[in-house]
């Protein structure tokens, strides 16, 4: 079984900074593509970023400049650092993984549970 667990959303003020993180866990045997997605009320889930394993990215237009992905291999997570925060940036962010599972040779595309970020004064 796989997990992917998300921490760091909140409430901030719009020109504030957020930090998501995103470890997955369980019986993974390699990992490739990471990535963020959010979904605002009303509105279909998109991509934010998402980056490769070799360290390719790539952002969104509405959020270039402004948020960083990253992540560390060796520890299986994958991290958002979003500054200059506006209220269309307000939405639930959902970490994404394309993991491959011990004992399979197969990529299967996993979700986490999602983290609320609101935006607003």
């Amino acid at each position: 079984q796989v997990q992917l667990v998300e921490s760091g959303g909140g409430l901030v003020q719009p020109g504030g900074s957020l930090r998501l993180s995103c470890a997955a866990s369980g019986s993974i045997f390699s990992i490739g593509a990471m990535g963020w997605y959010r979904q605002a009320p009303g509105n279909q889930r998109e991509l934010v970023a998402t980056i490769s394993s070799g360290g390719s990215t790539n952002y969104a237009d509405s959020v270039k400049g402004r948020l960083t992905i990253s992540r560390v291999n060796a520890k299986n997570t994958v991290s958002l650092q979003m500054n200059n925060l506006t209220p269309e940036d307000t939405a639930a962010y959902y970490c994404y993984a394309a993991i491959r599972r011990l004992g399979s040779l197969m990529l299967n595309d996993y979700w986490g549970q999602g983290t609320q970020v609101t935006v607003s004064s």
